[in-house]
């Protein structure tokens, strides 16, 4: 049996031993290879846009028991051990919200809703922020979240804020080099670039979040040019 490669990334349904479906994943040829190869998930991330092994963060990996293709060769059946918690929020399946059709709401499912945050797996903090954002864009209360808020008037609300946010950041640091006192923390200037860093960062996140780009790309995009002039980069871009 042959997989149709070119219909580009095929979807990928996870399941555990006892049948449980954990997550929906996609896979290129490449990723397909890998899992082969080494026995262990890896799957193409479109916000990353790379391949990943599954688990290869928190450590919560999948072992594969069995692989299975659809009738039209173009979906992909895994059944898995899992590692640990298949999601990102540390339940065990992606799949623990339940919809209501009649109310039109989303509510978890007490039998598999998030386990508490000690036993969360973690993925950094800008992986976790980045879904947290992606969580309030899809269901988030505007009366009672910042960043369901500034996705209801998106892009404009996050776009200032990112503007706003770097001029206080220039500031701080020009305050610094000064010596002007901490404005956040008395005598403390430094916390001051800390500060408006953050606020710039998480605002970013926000955007970024909003066009499915996961800030991995901006980490892989510094590490290609490492090792770079700064000048020779510069003149070699499309101007």
């Amino acid at each position: 049996m042959q997989i149709d490669w070119q219909k580009g990334l095929i979807p990928v349904v996870t399941q555990d031993e006892n049948g449980e479906i954990l997550m929906l994943a996609y896979m290129n040829e490449e990723a397909f290879k890998l899992s082969c190869e080494s026995g262990y998930a890896h799957y193409f991330s479109r916000s990353k846009n790379r391949i990943w092994k599954k688990g290869e963060s928190s450590g919560n990996t999948q072992k594969i028991k069995q692989i299975k293709l659809d009738c039209d060769n173009d979906a992909i059946l895994l059944k898995v051990e899992q590692i640990g918690a298949a999601c990102h929020t540390g339940s065990h399946s992606c799949f623990f919200k339940e919809l209501d059709i009649l109310e039109n709401s989303r509510i978890p499912s007490e039998e598999n809703s998030r386990i508490p945050s000690a036993n969360t797996p973690s993925y950094g903090i800008l992986d976790e922020l980045y879904h947290t954002c992606l969580e309030r864009k899809l269901s988030g209360d505007e009366s009672t979240s910042y960043t369901a808020k500034l996705y209801k008037k998106a892009p404009n609300s996050y776009l200032k804020k990112i503007a706003e946010e770097a001029c206080e950041f220039a500031l701080a640091i020009k305050d610094f080099k000064s010596g002007t006192k901490g404005e956040h923390k008395e005598a403390q200037p430094a916390y001051d670039i800390v500060y408006e860093g953050a606020d710039v960062l998480f605002h970013m996140l926000v955007a970024l979040s909003d066009v499915g780009i996961h800030p991995e790309q901006l980490l892989n995009e510094l590490r290609r040019r490492e090792g770079l002039s700064g000048l020779i980069e510069k003149a070699n871009r499309k101007g």
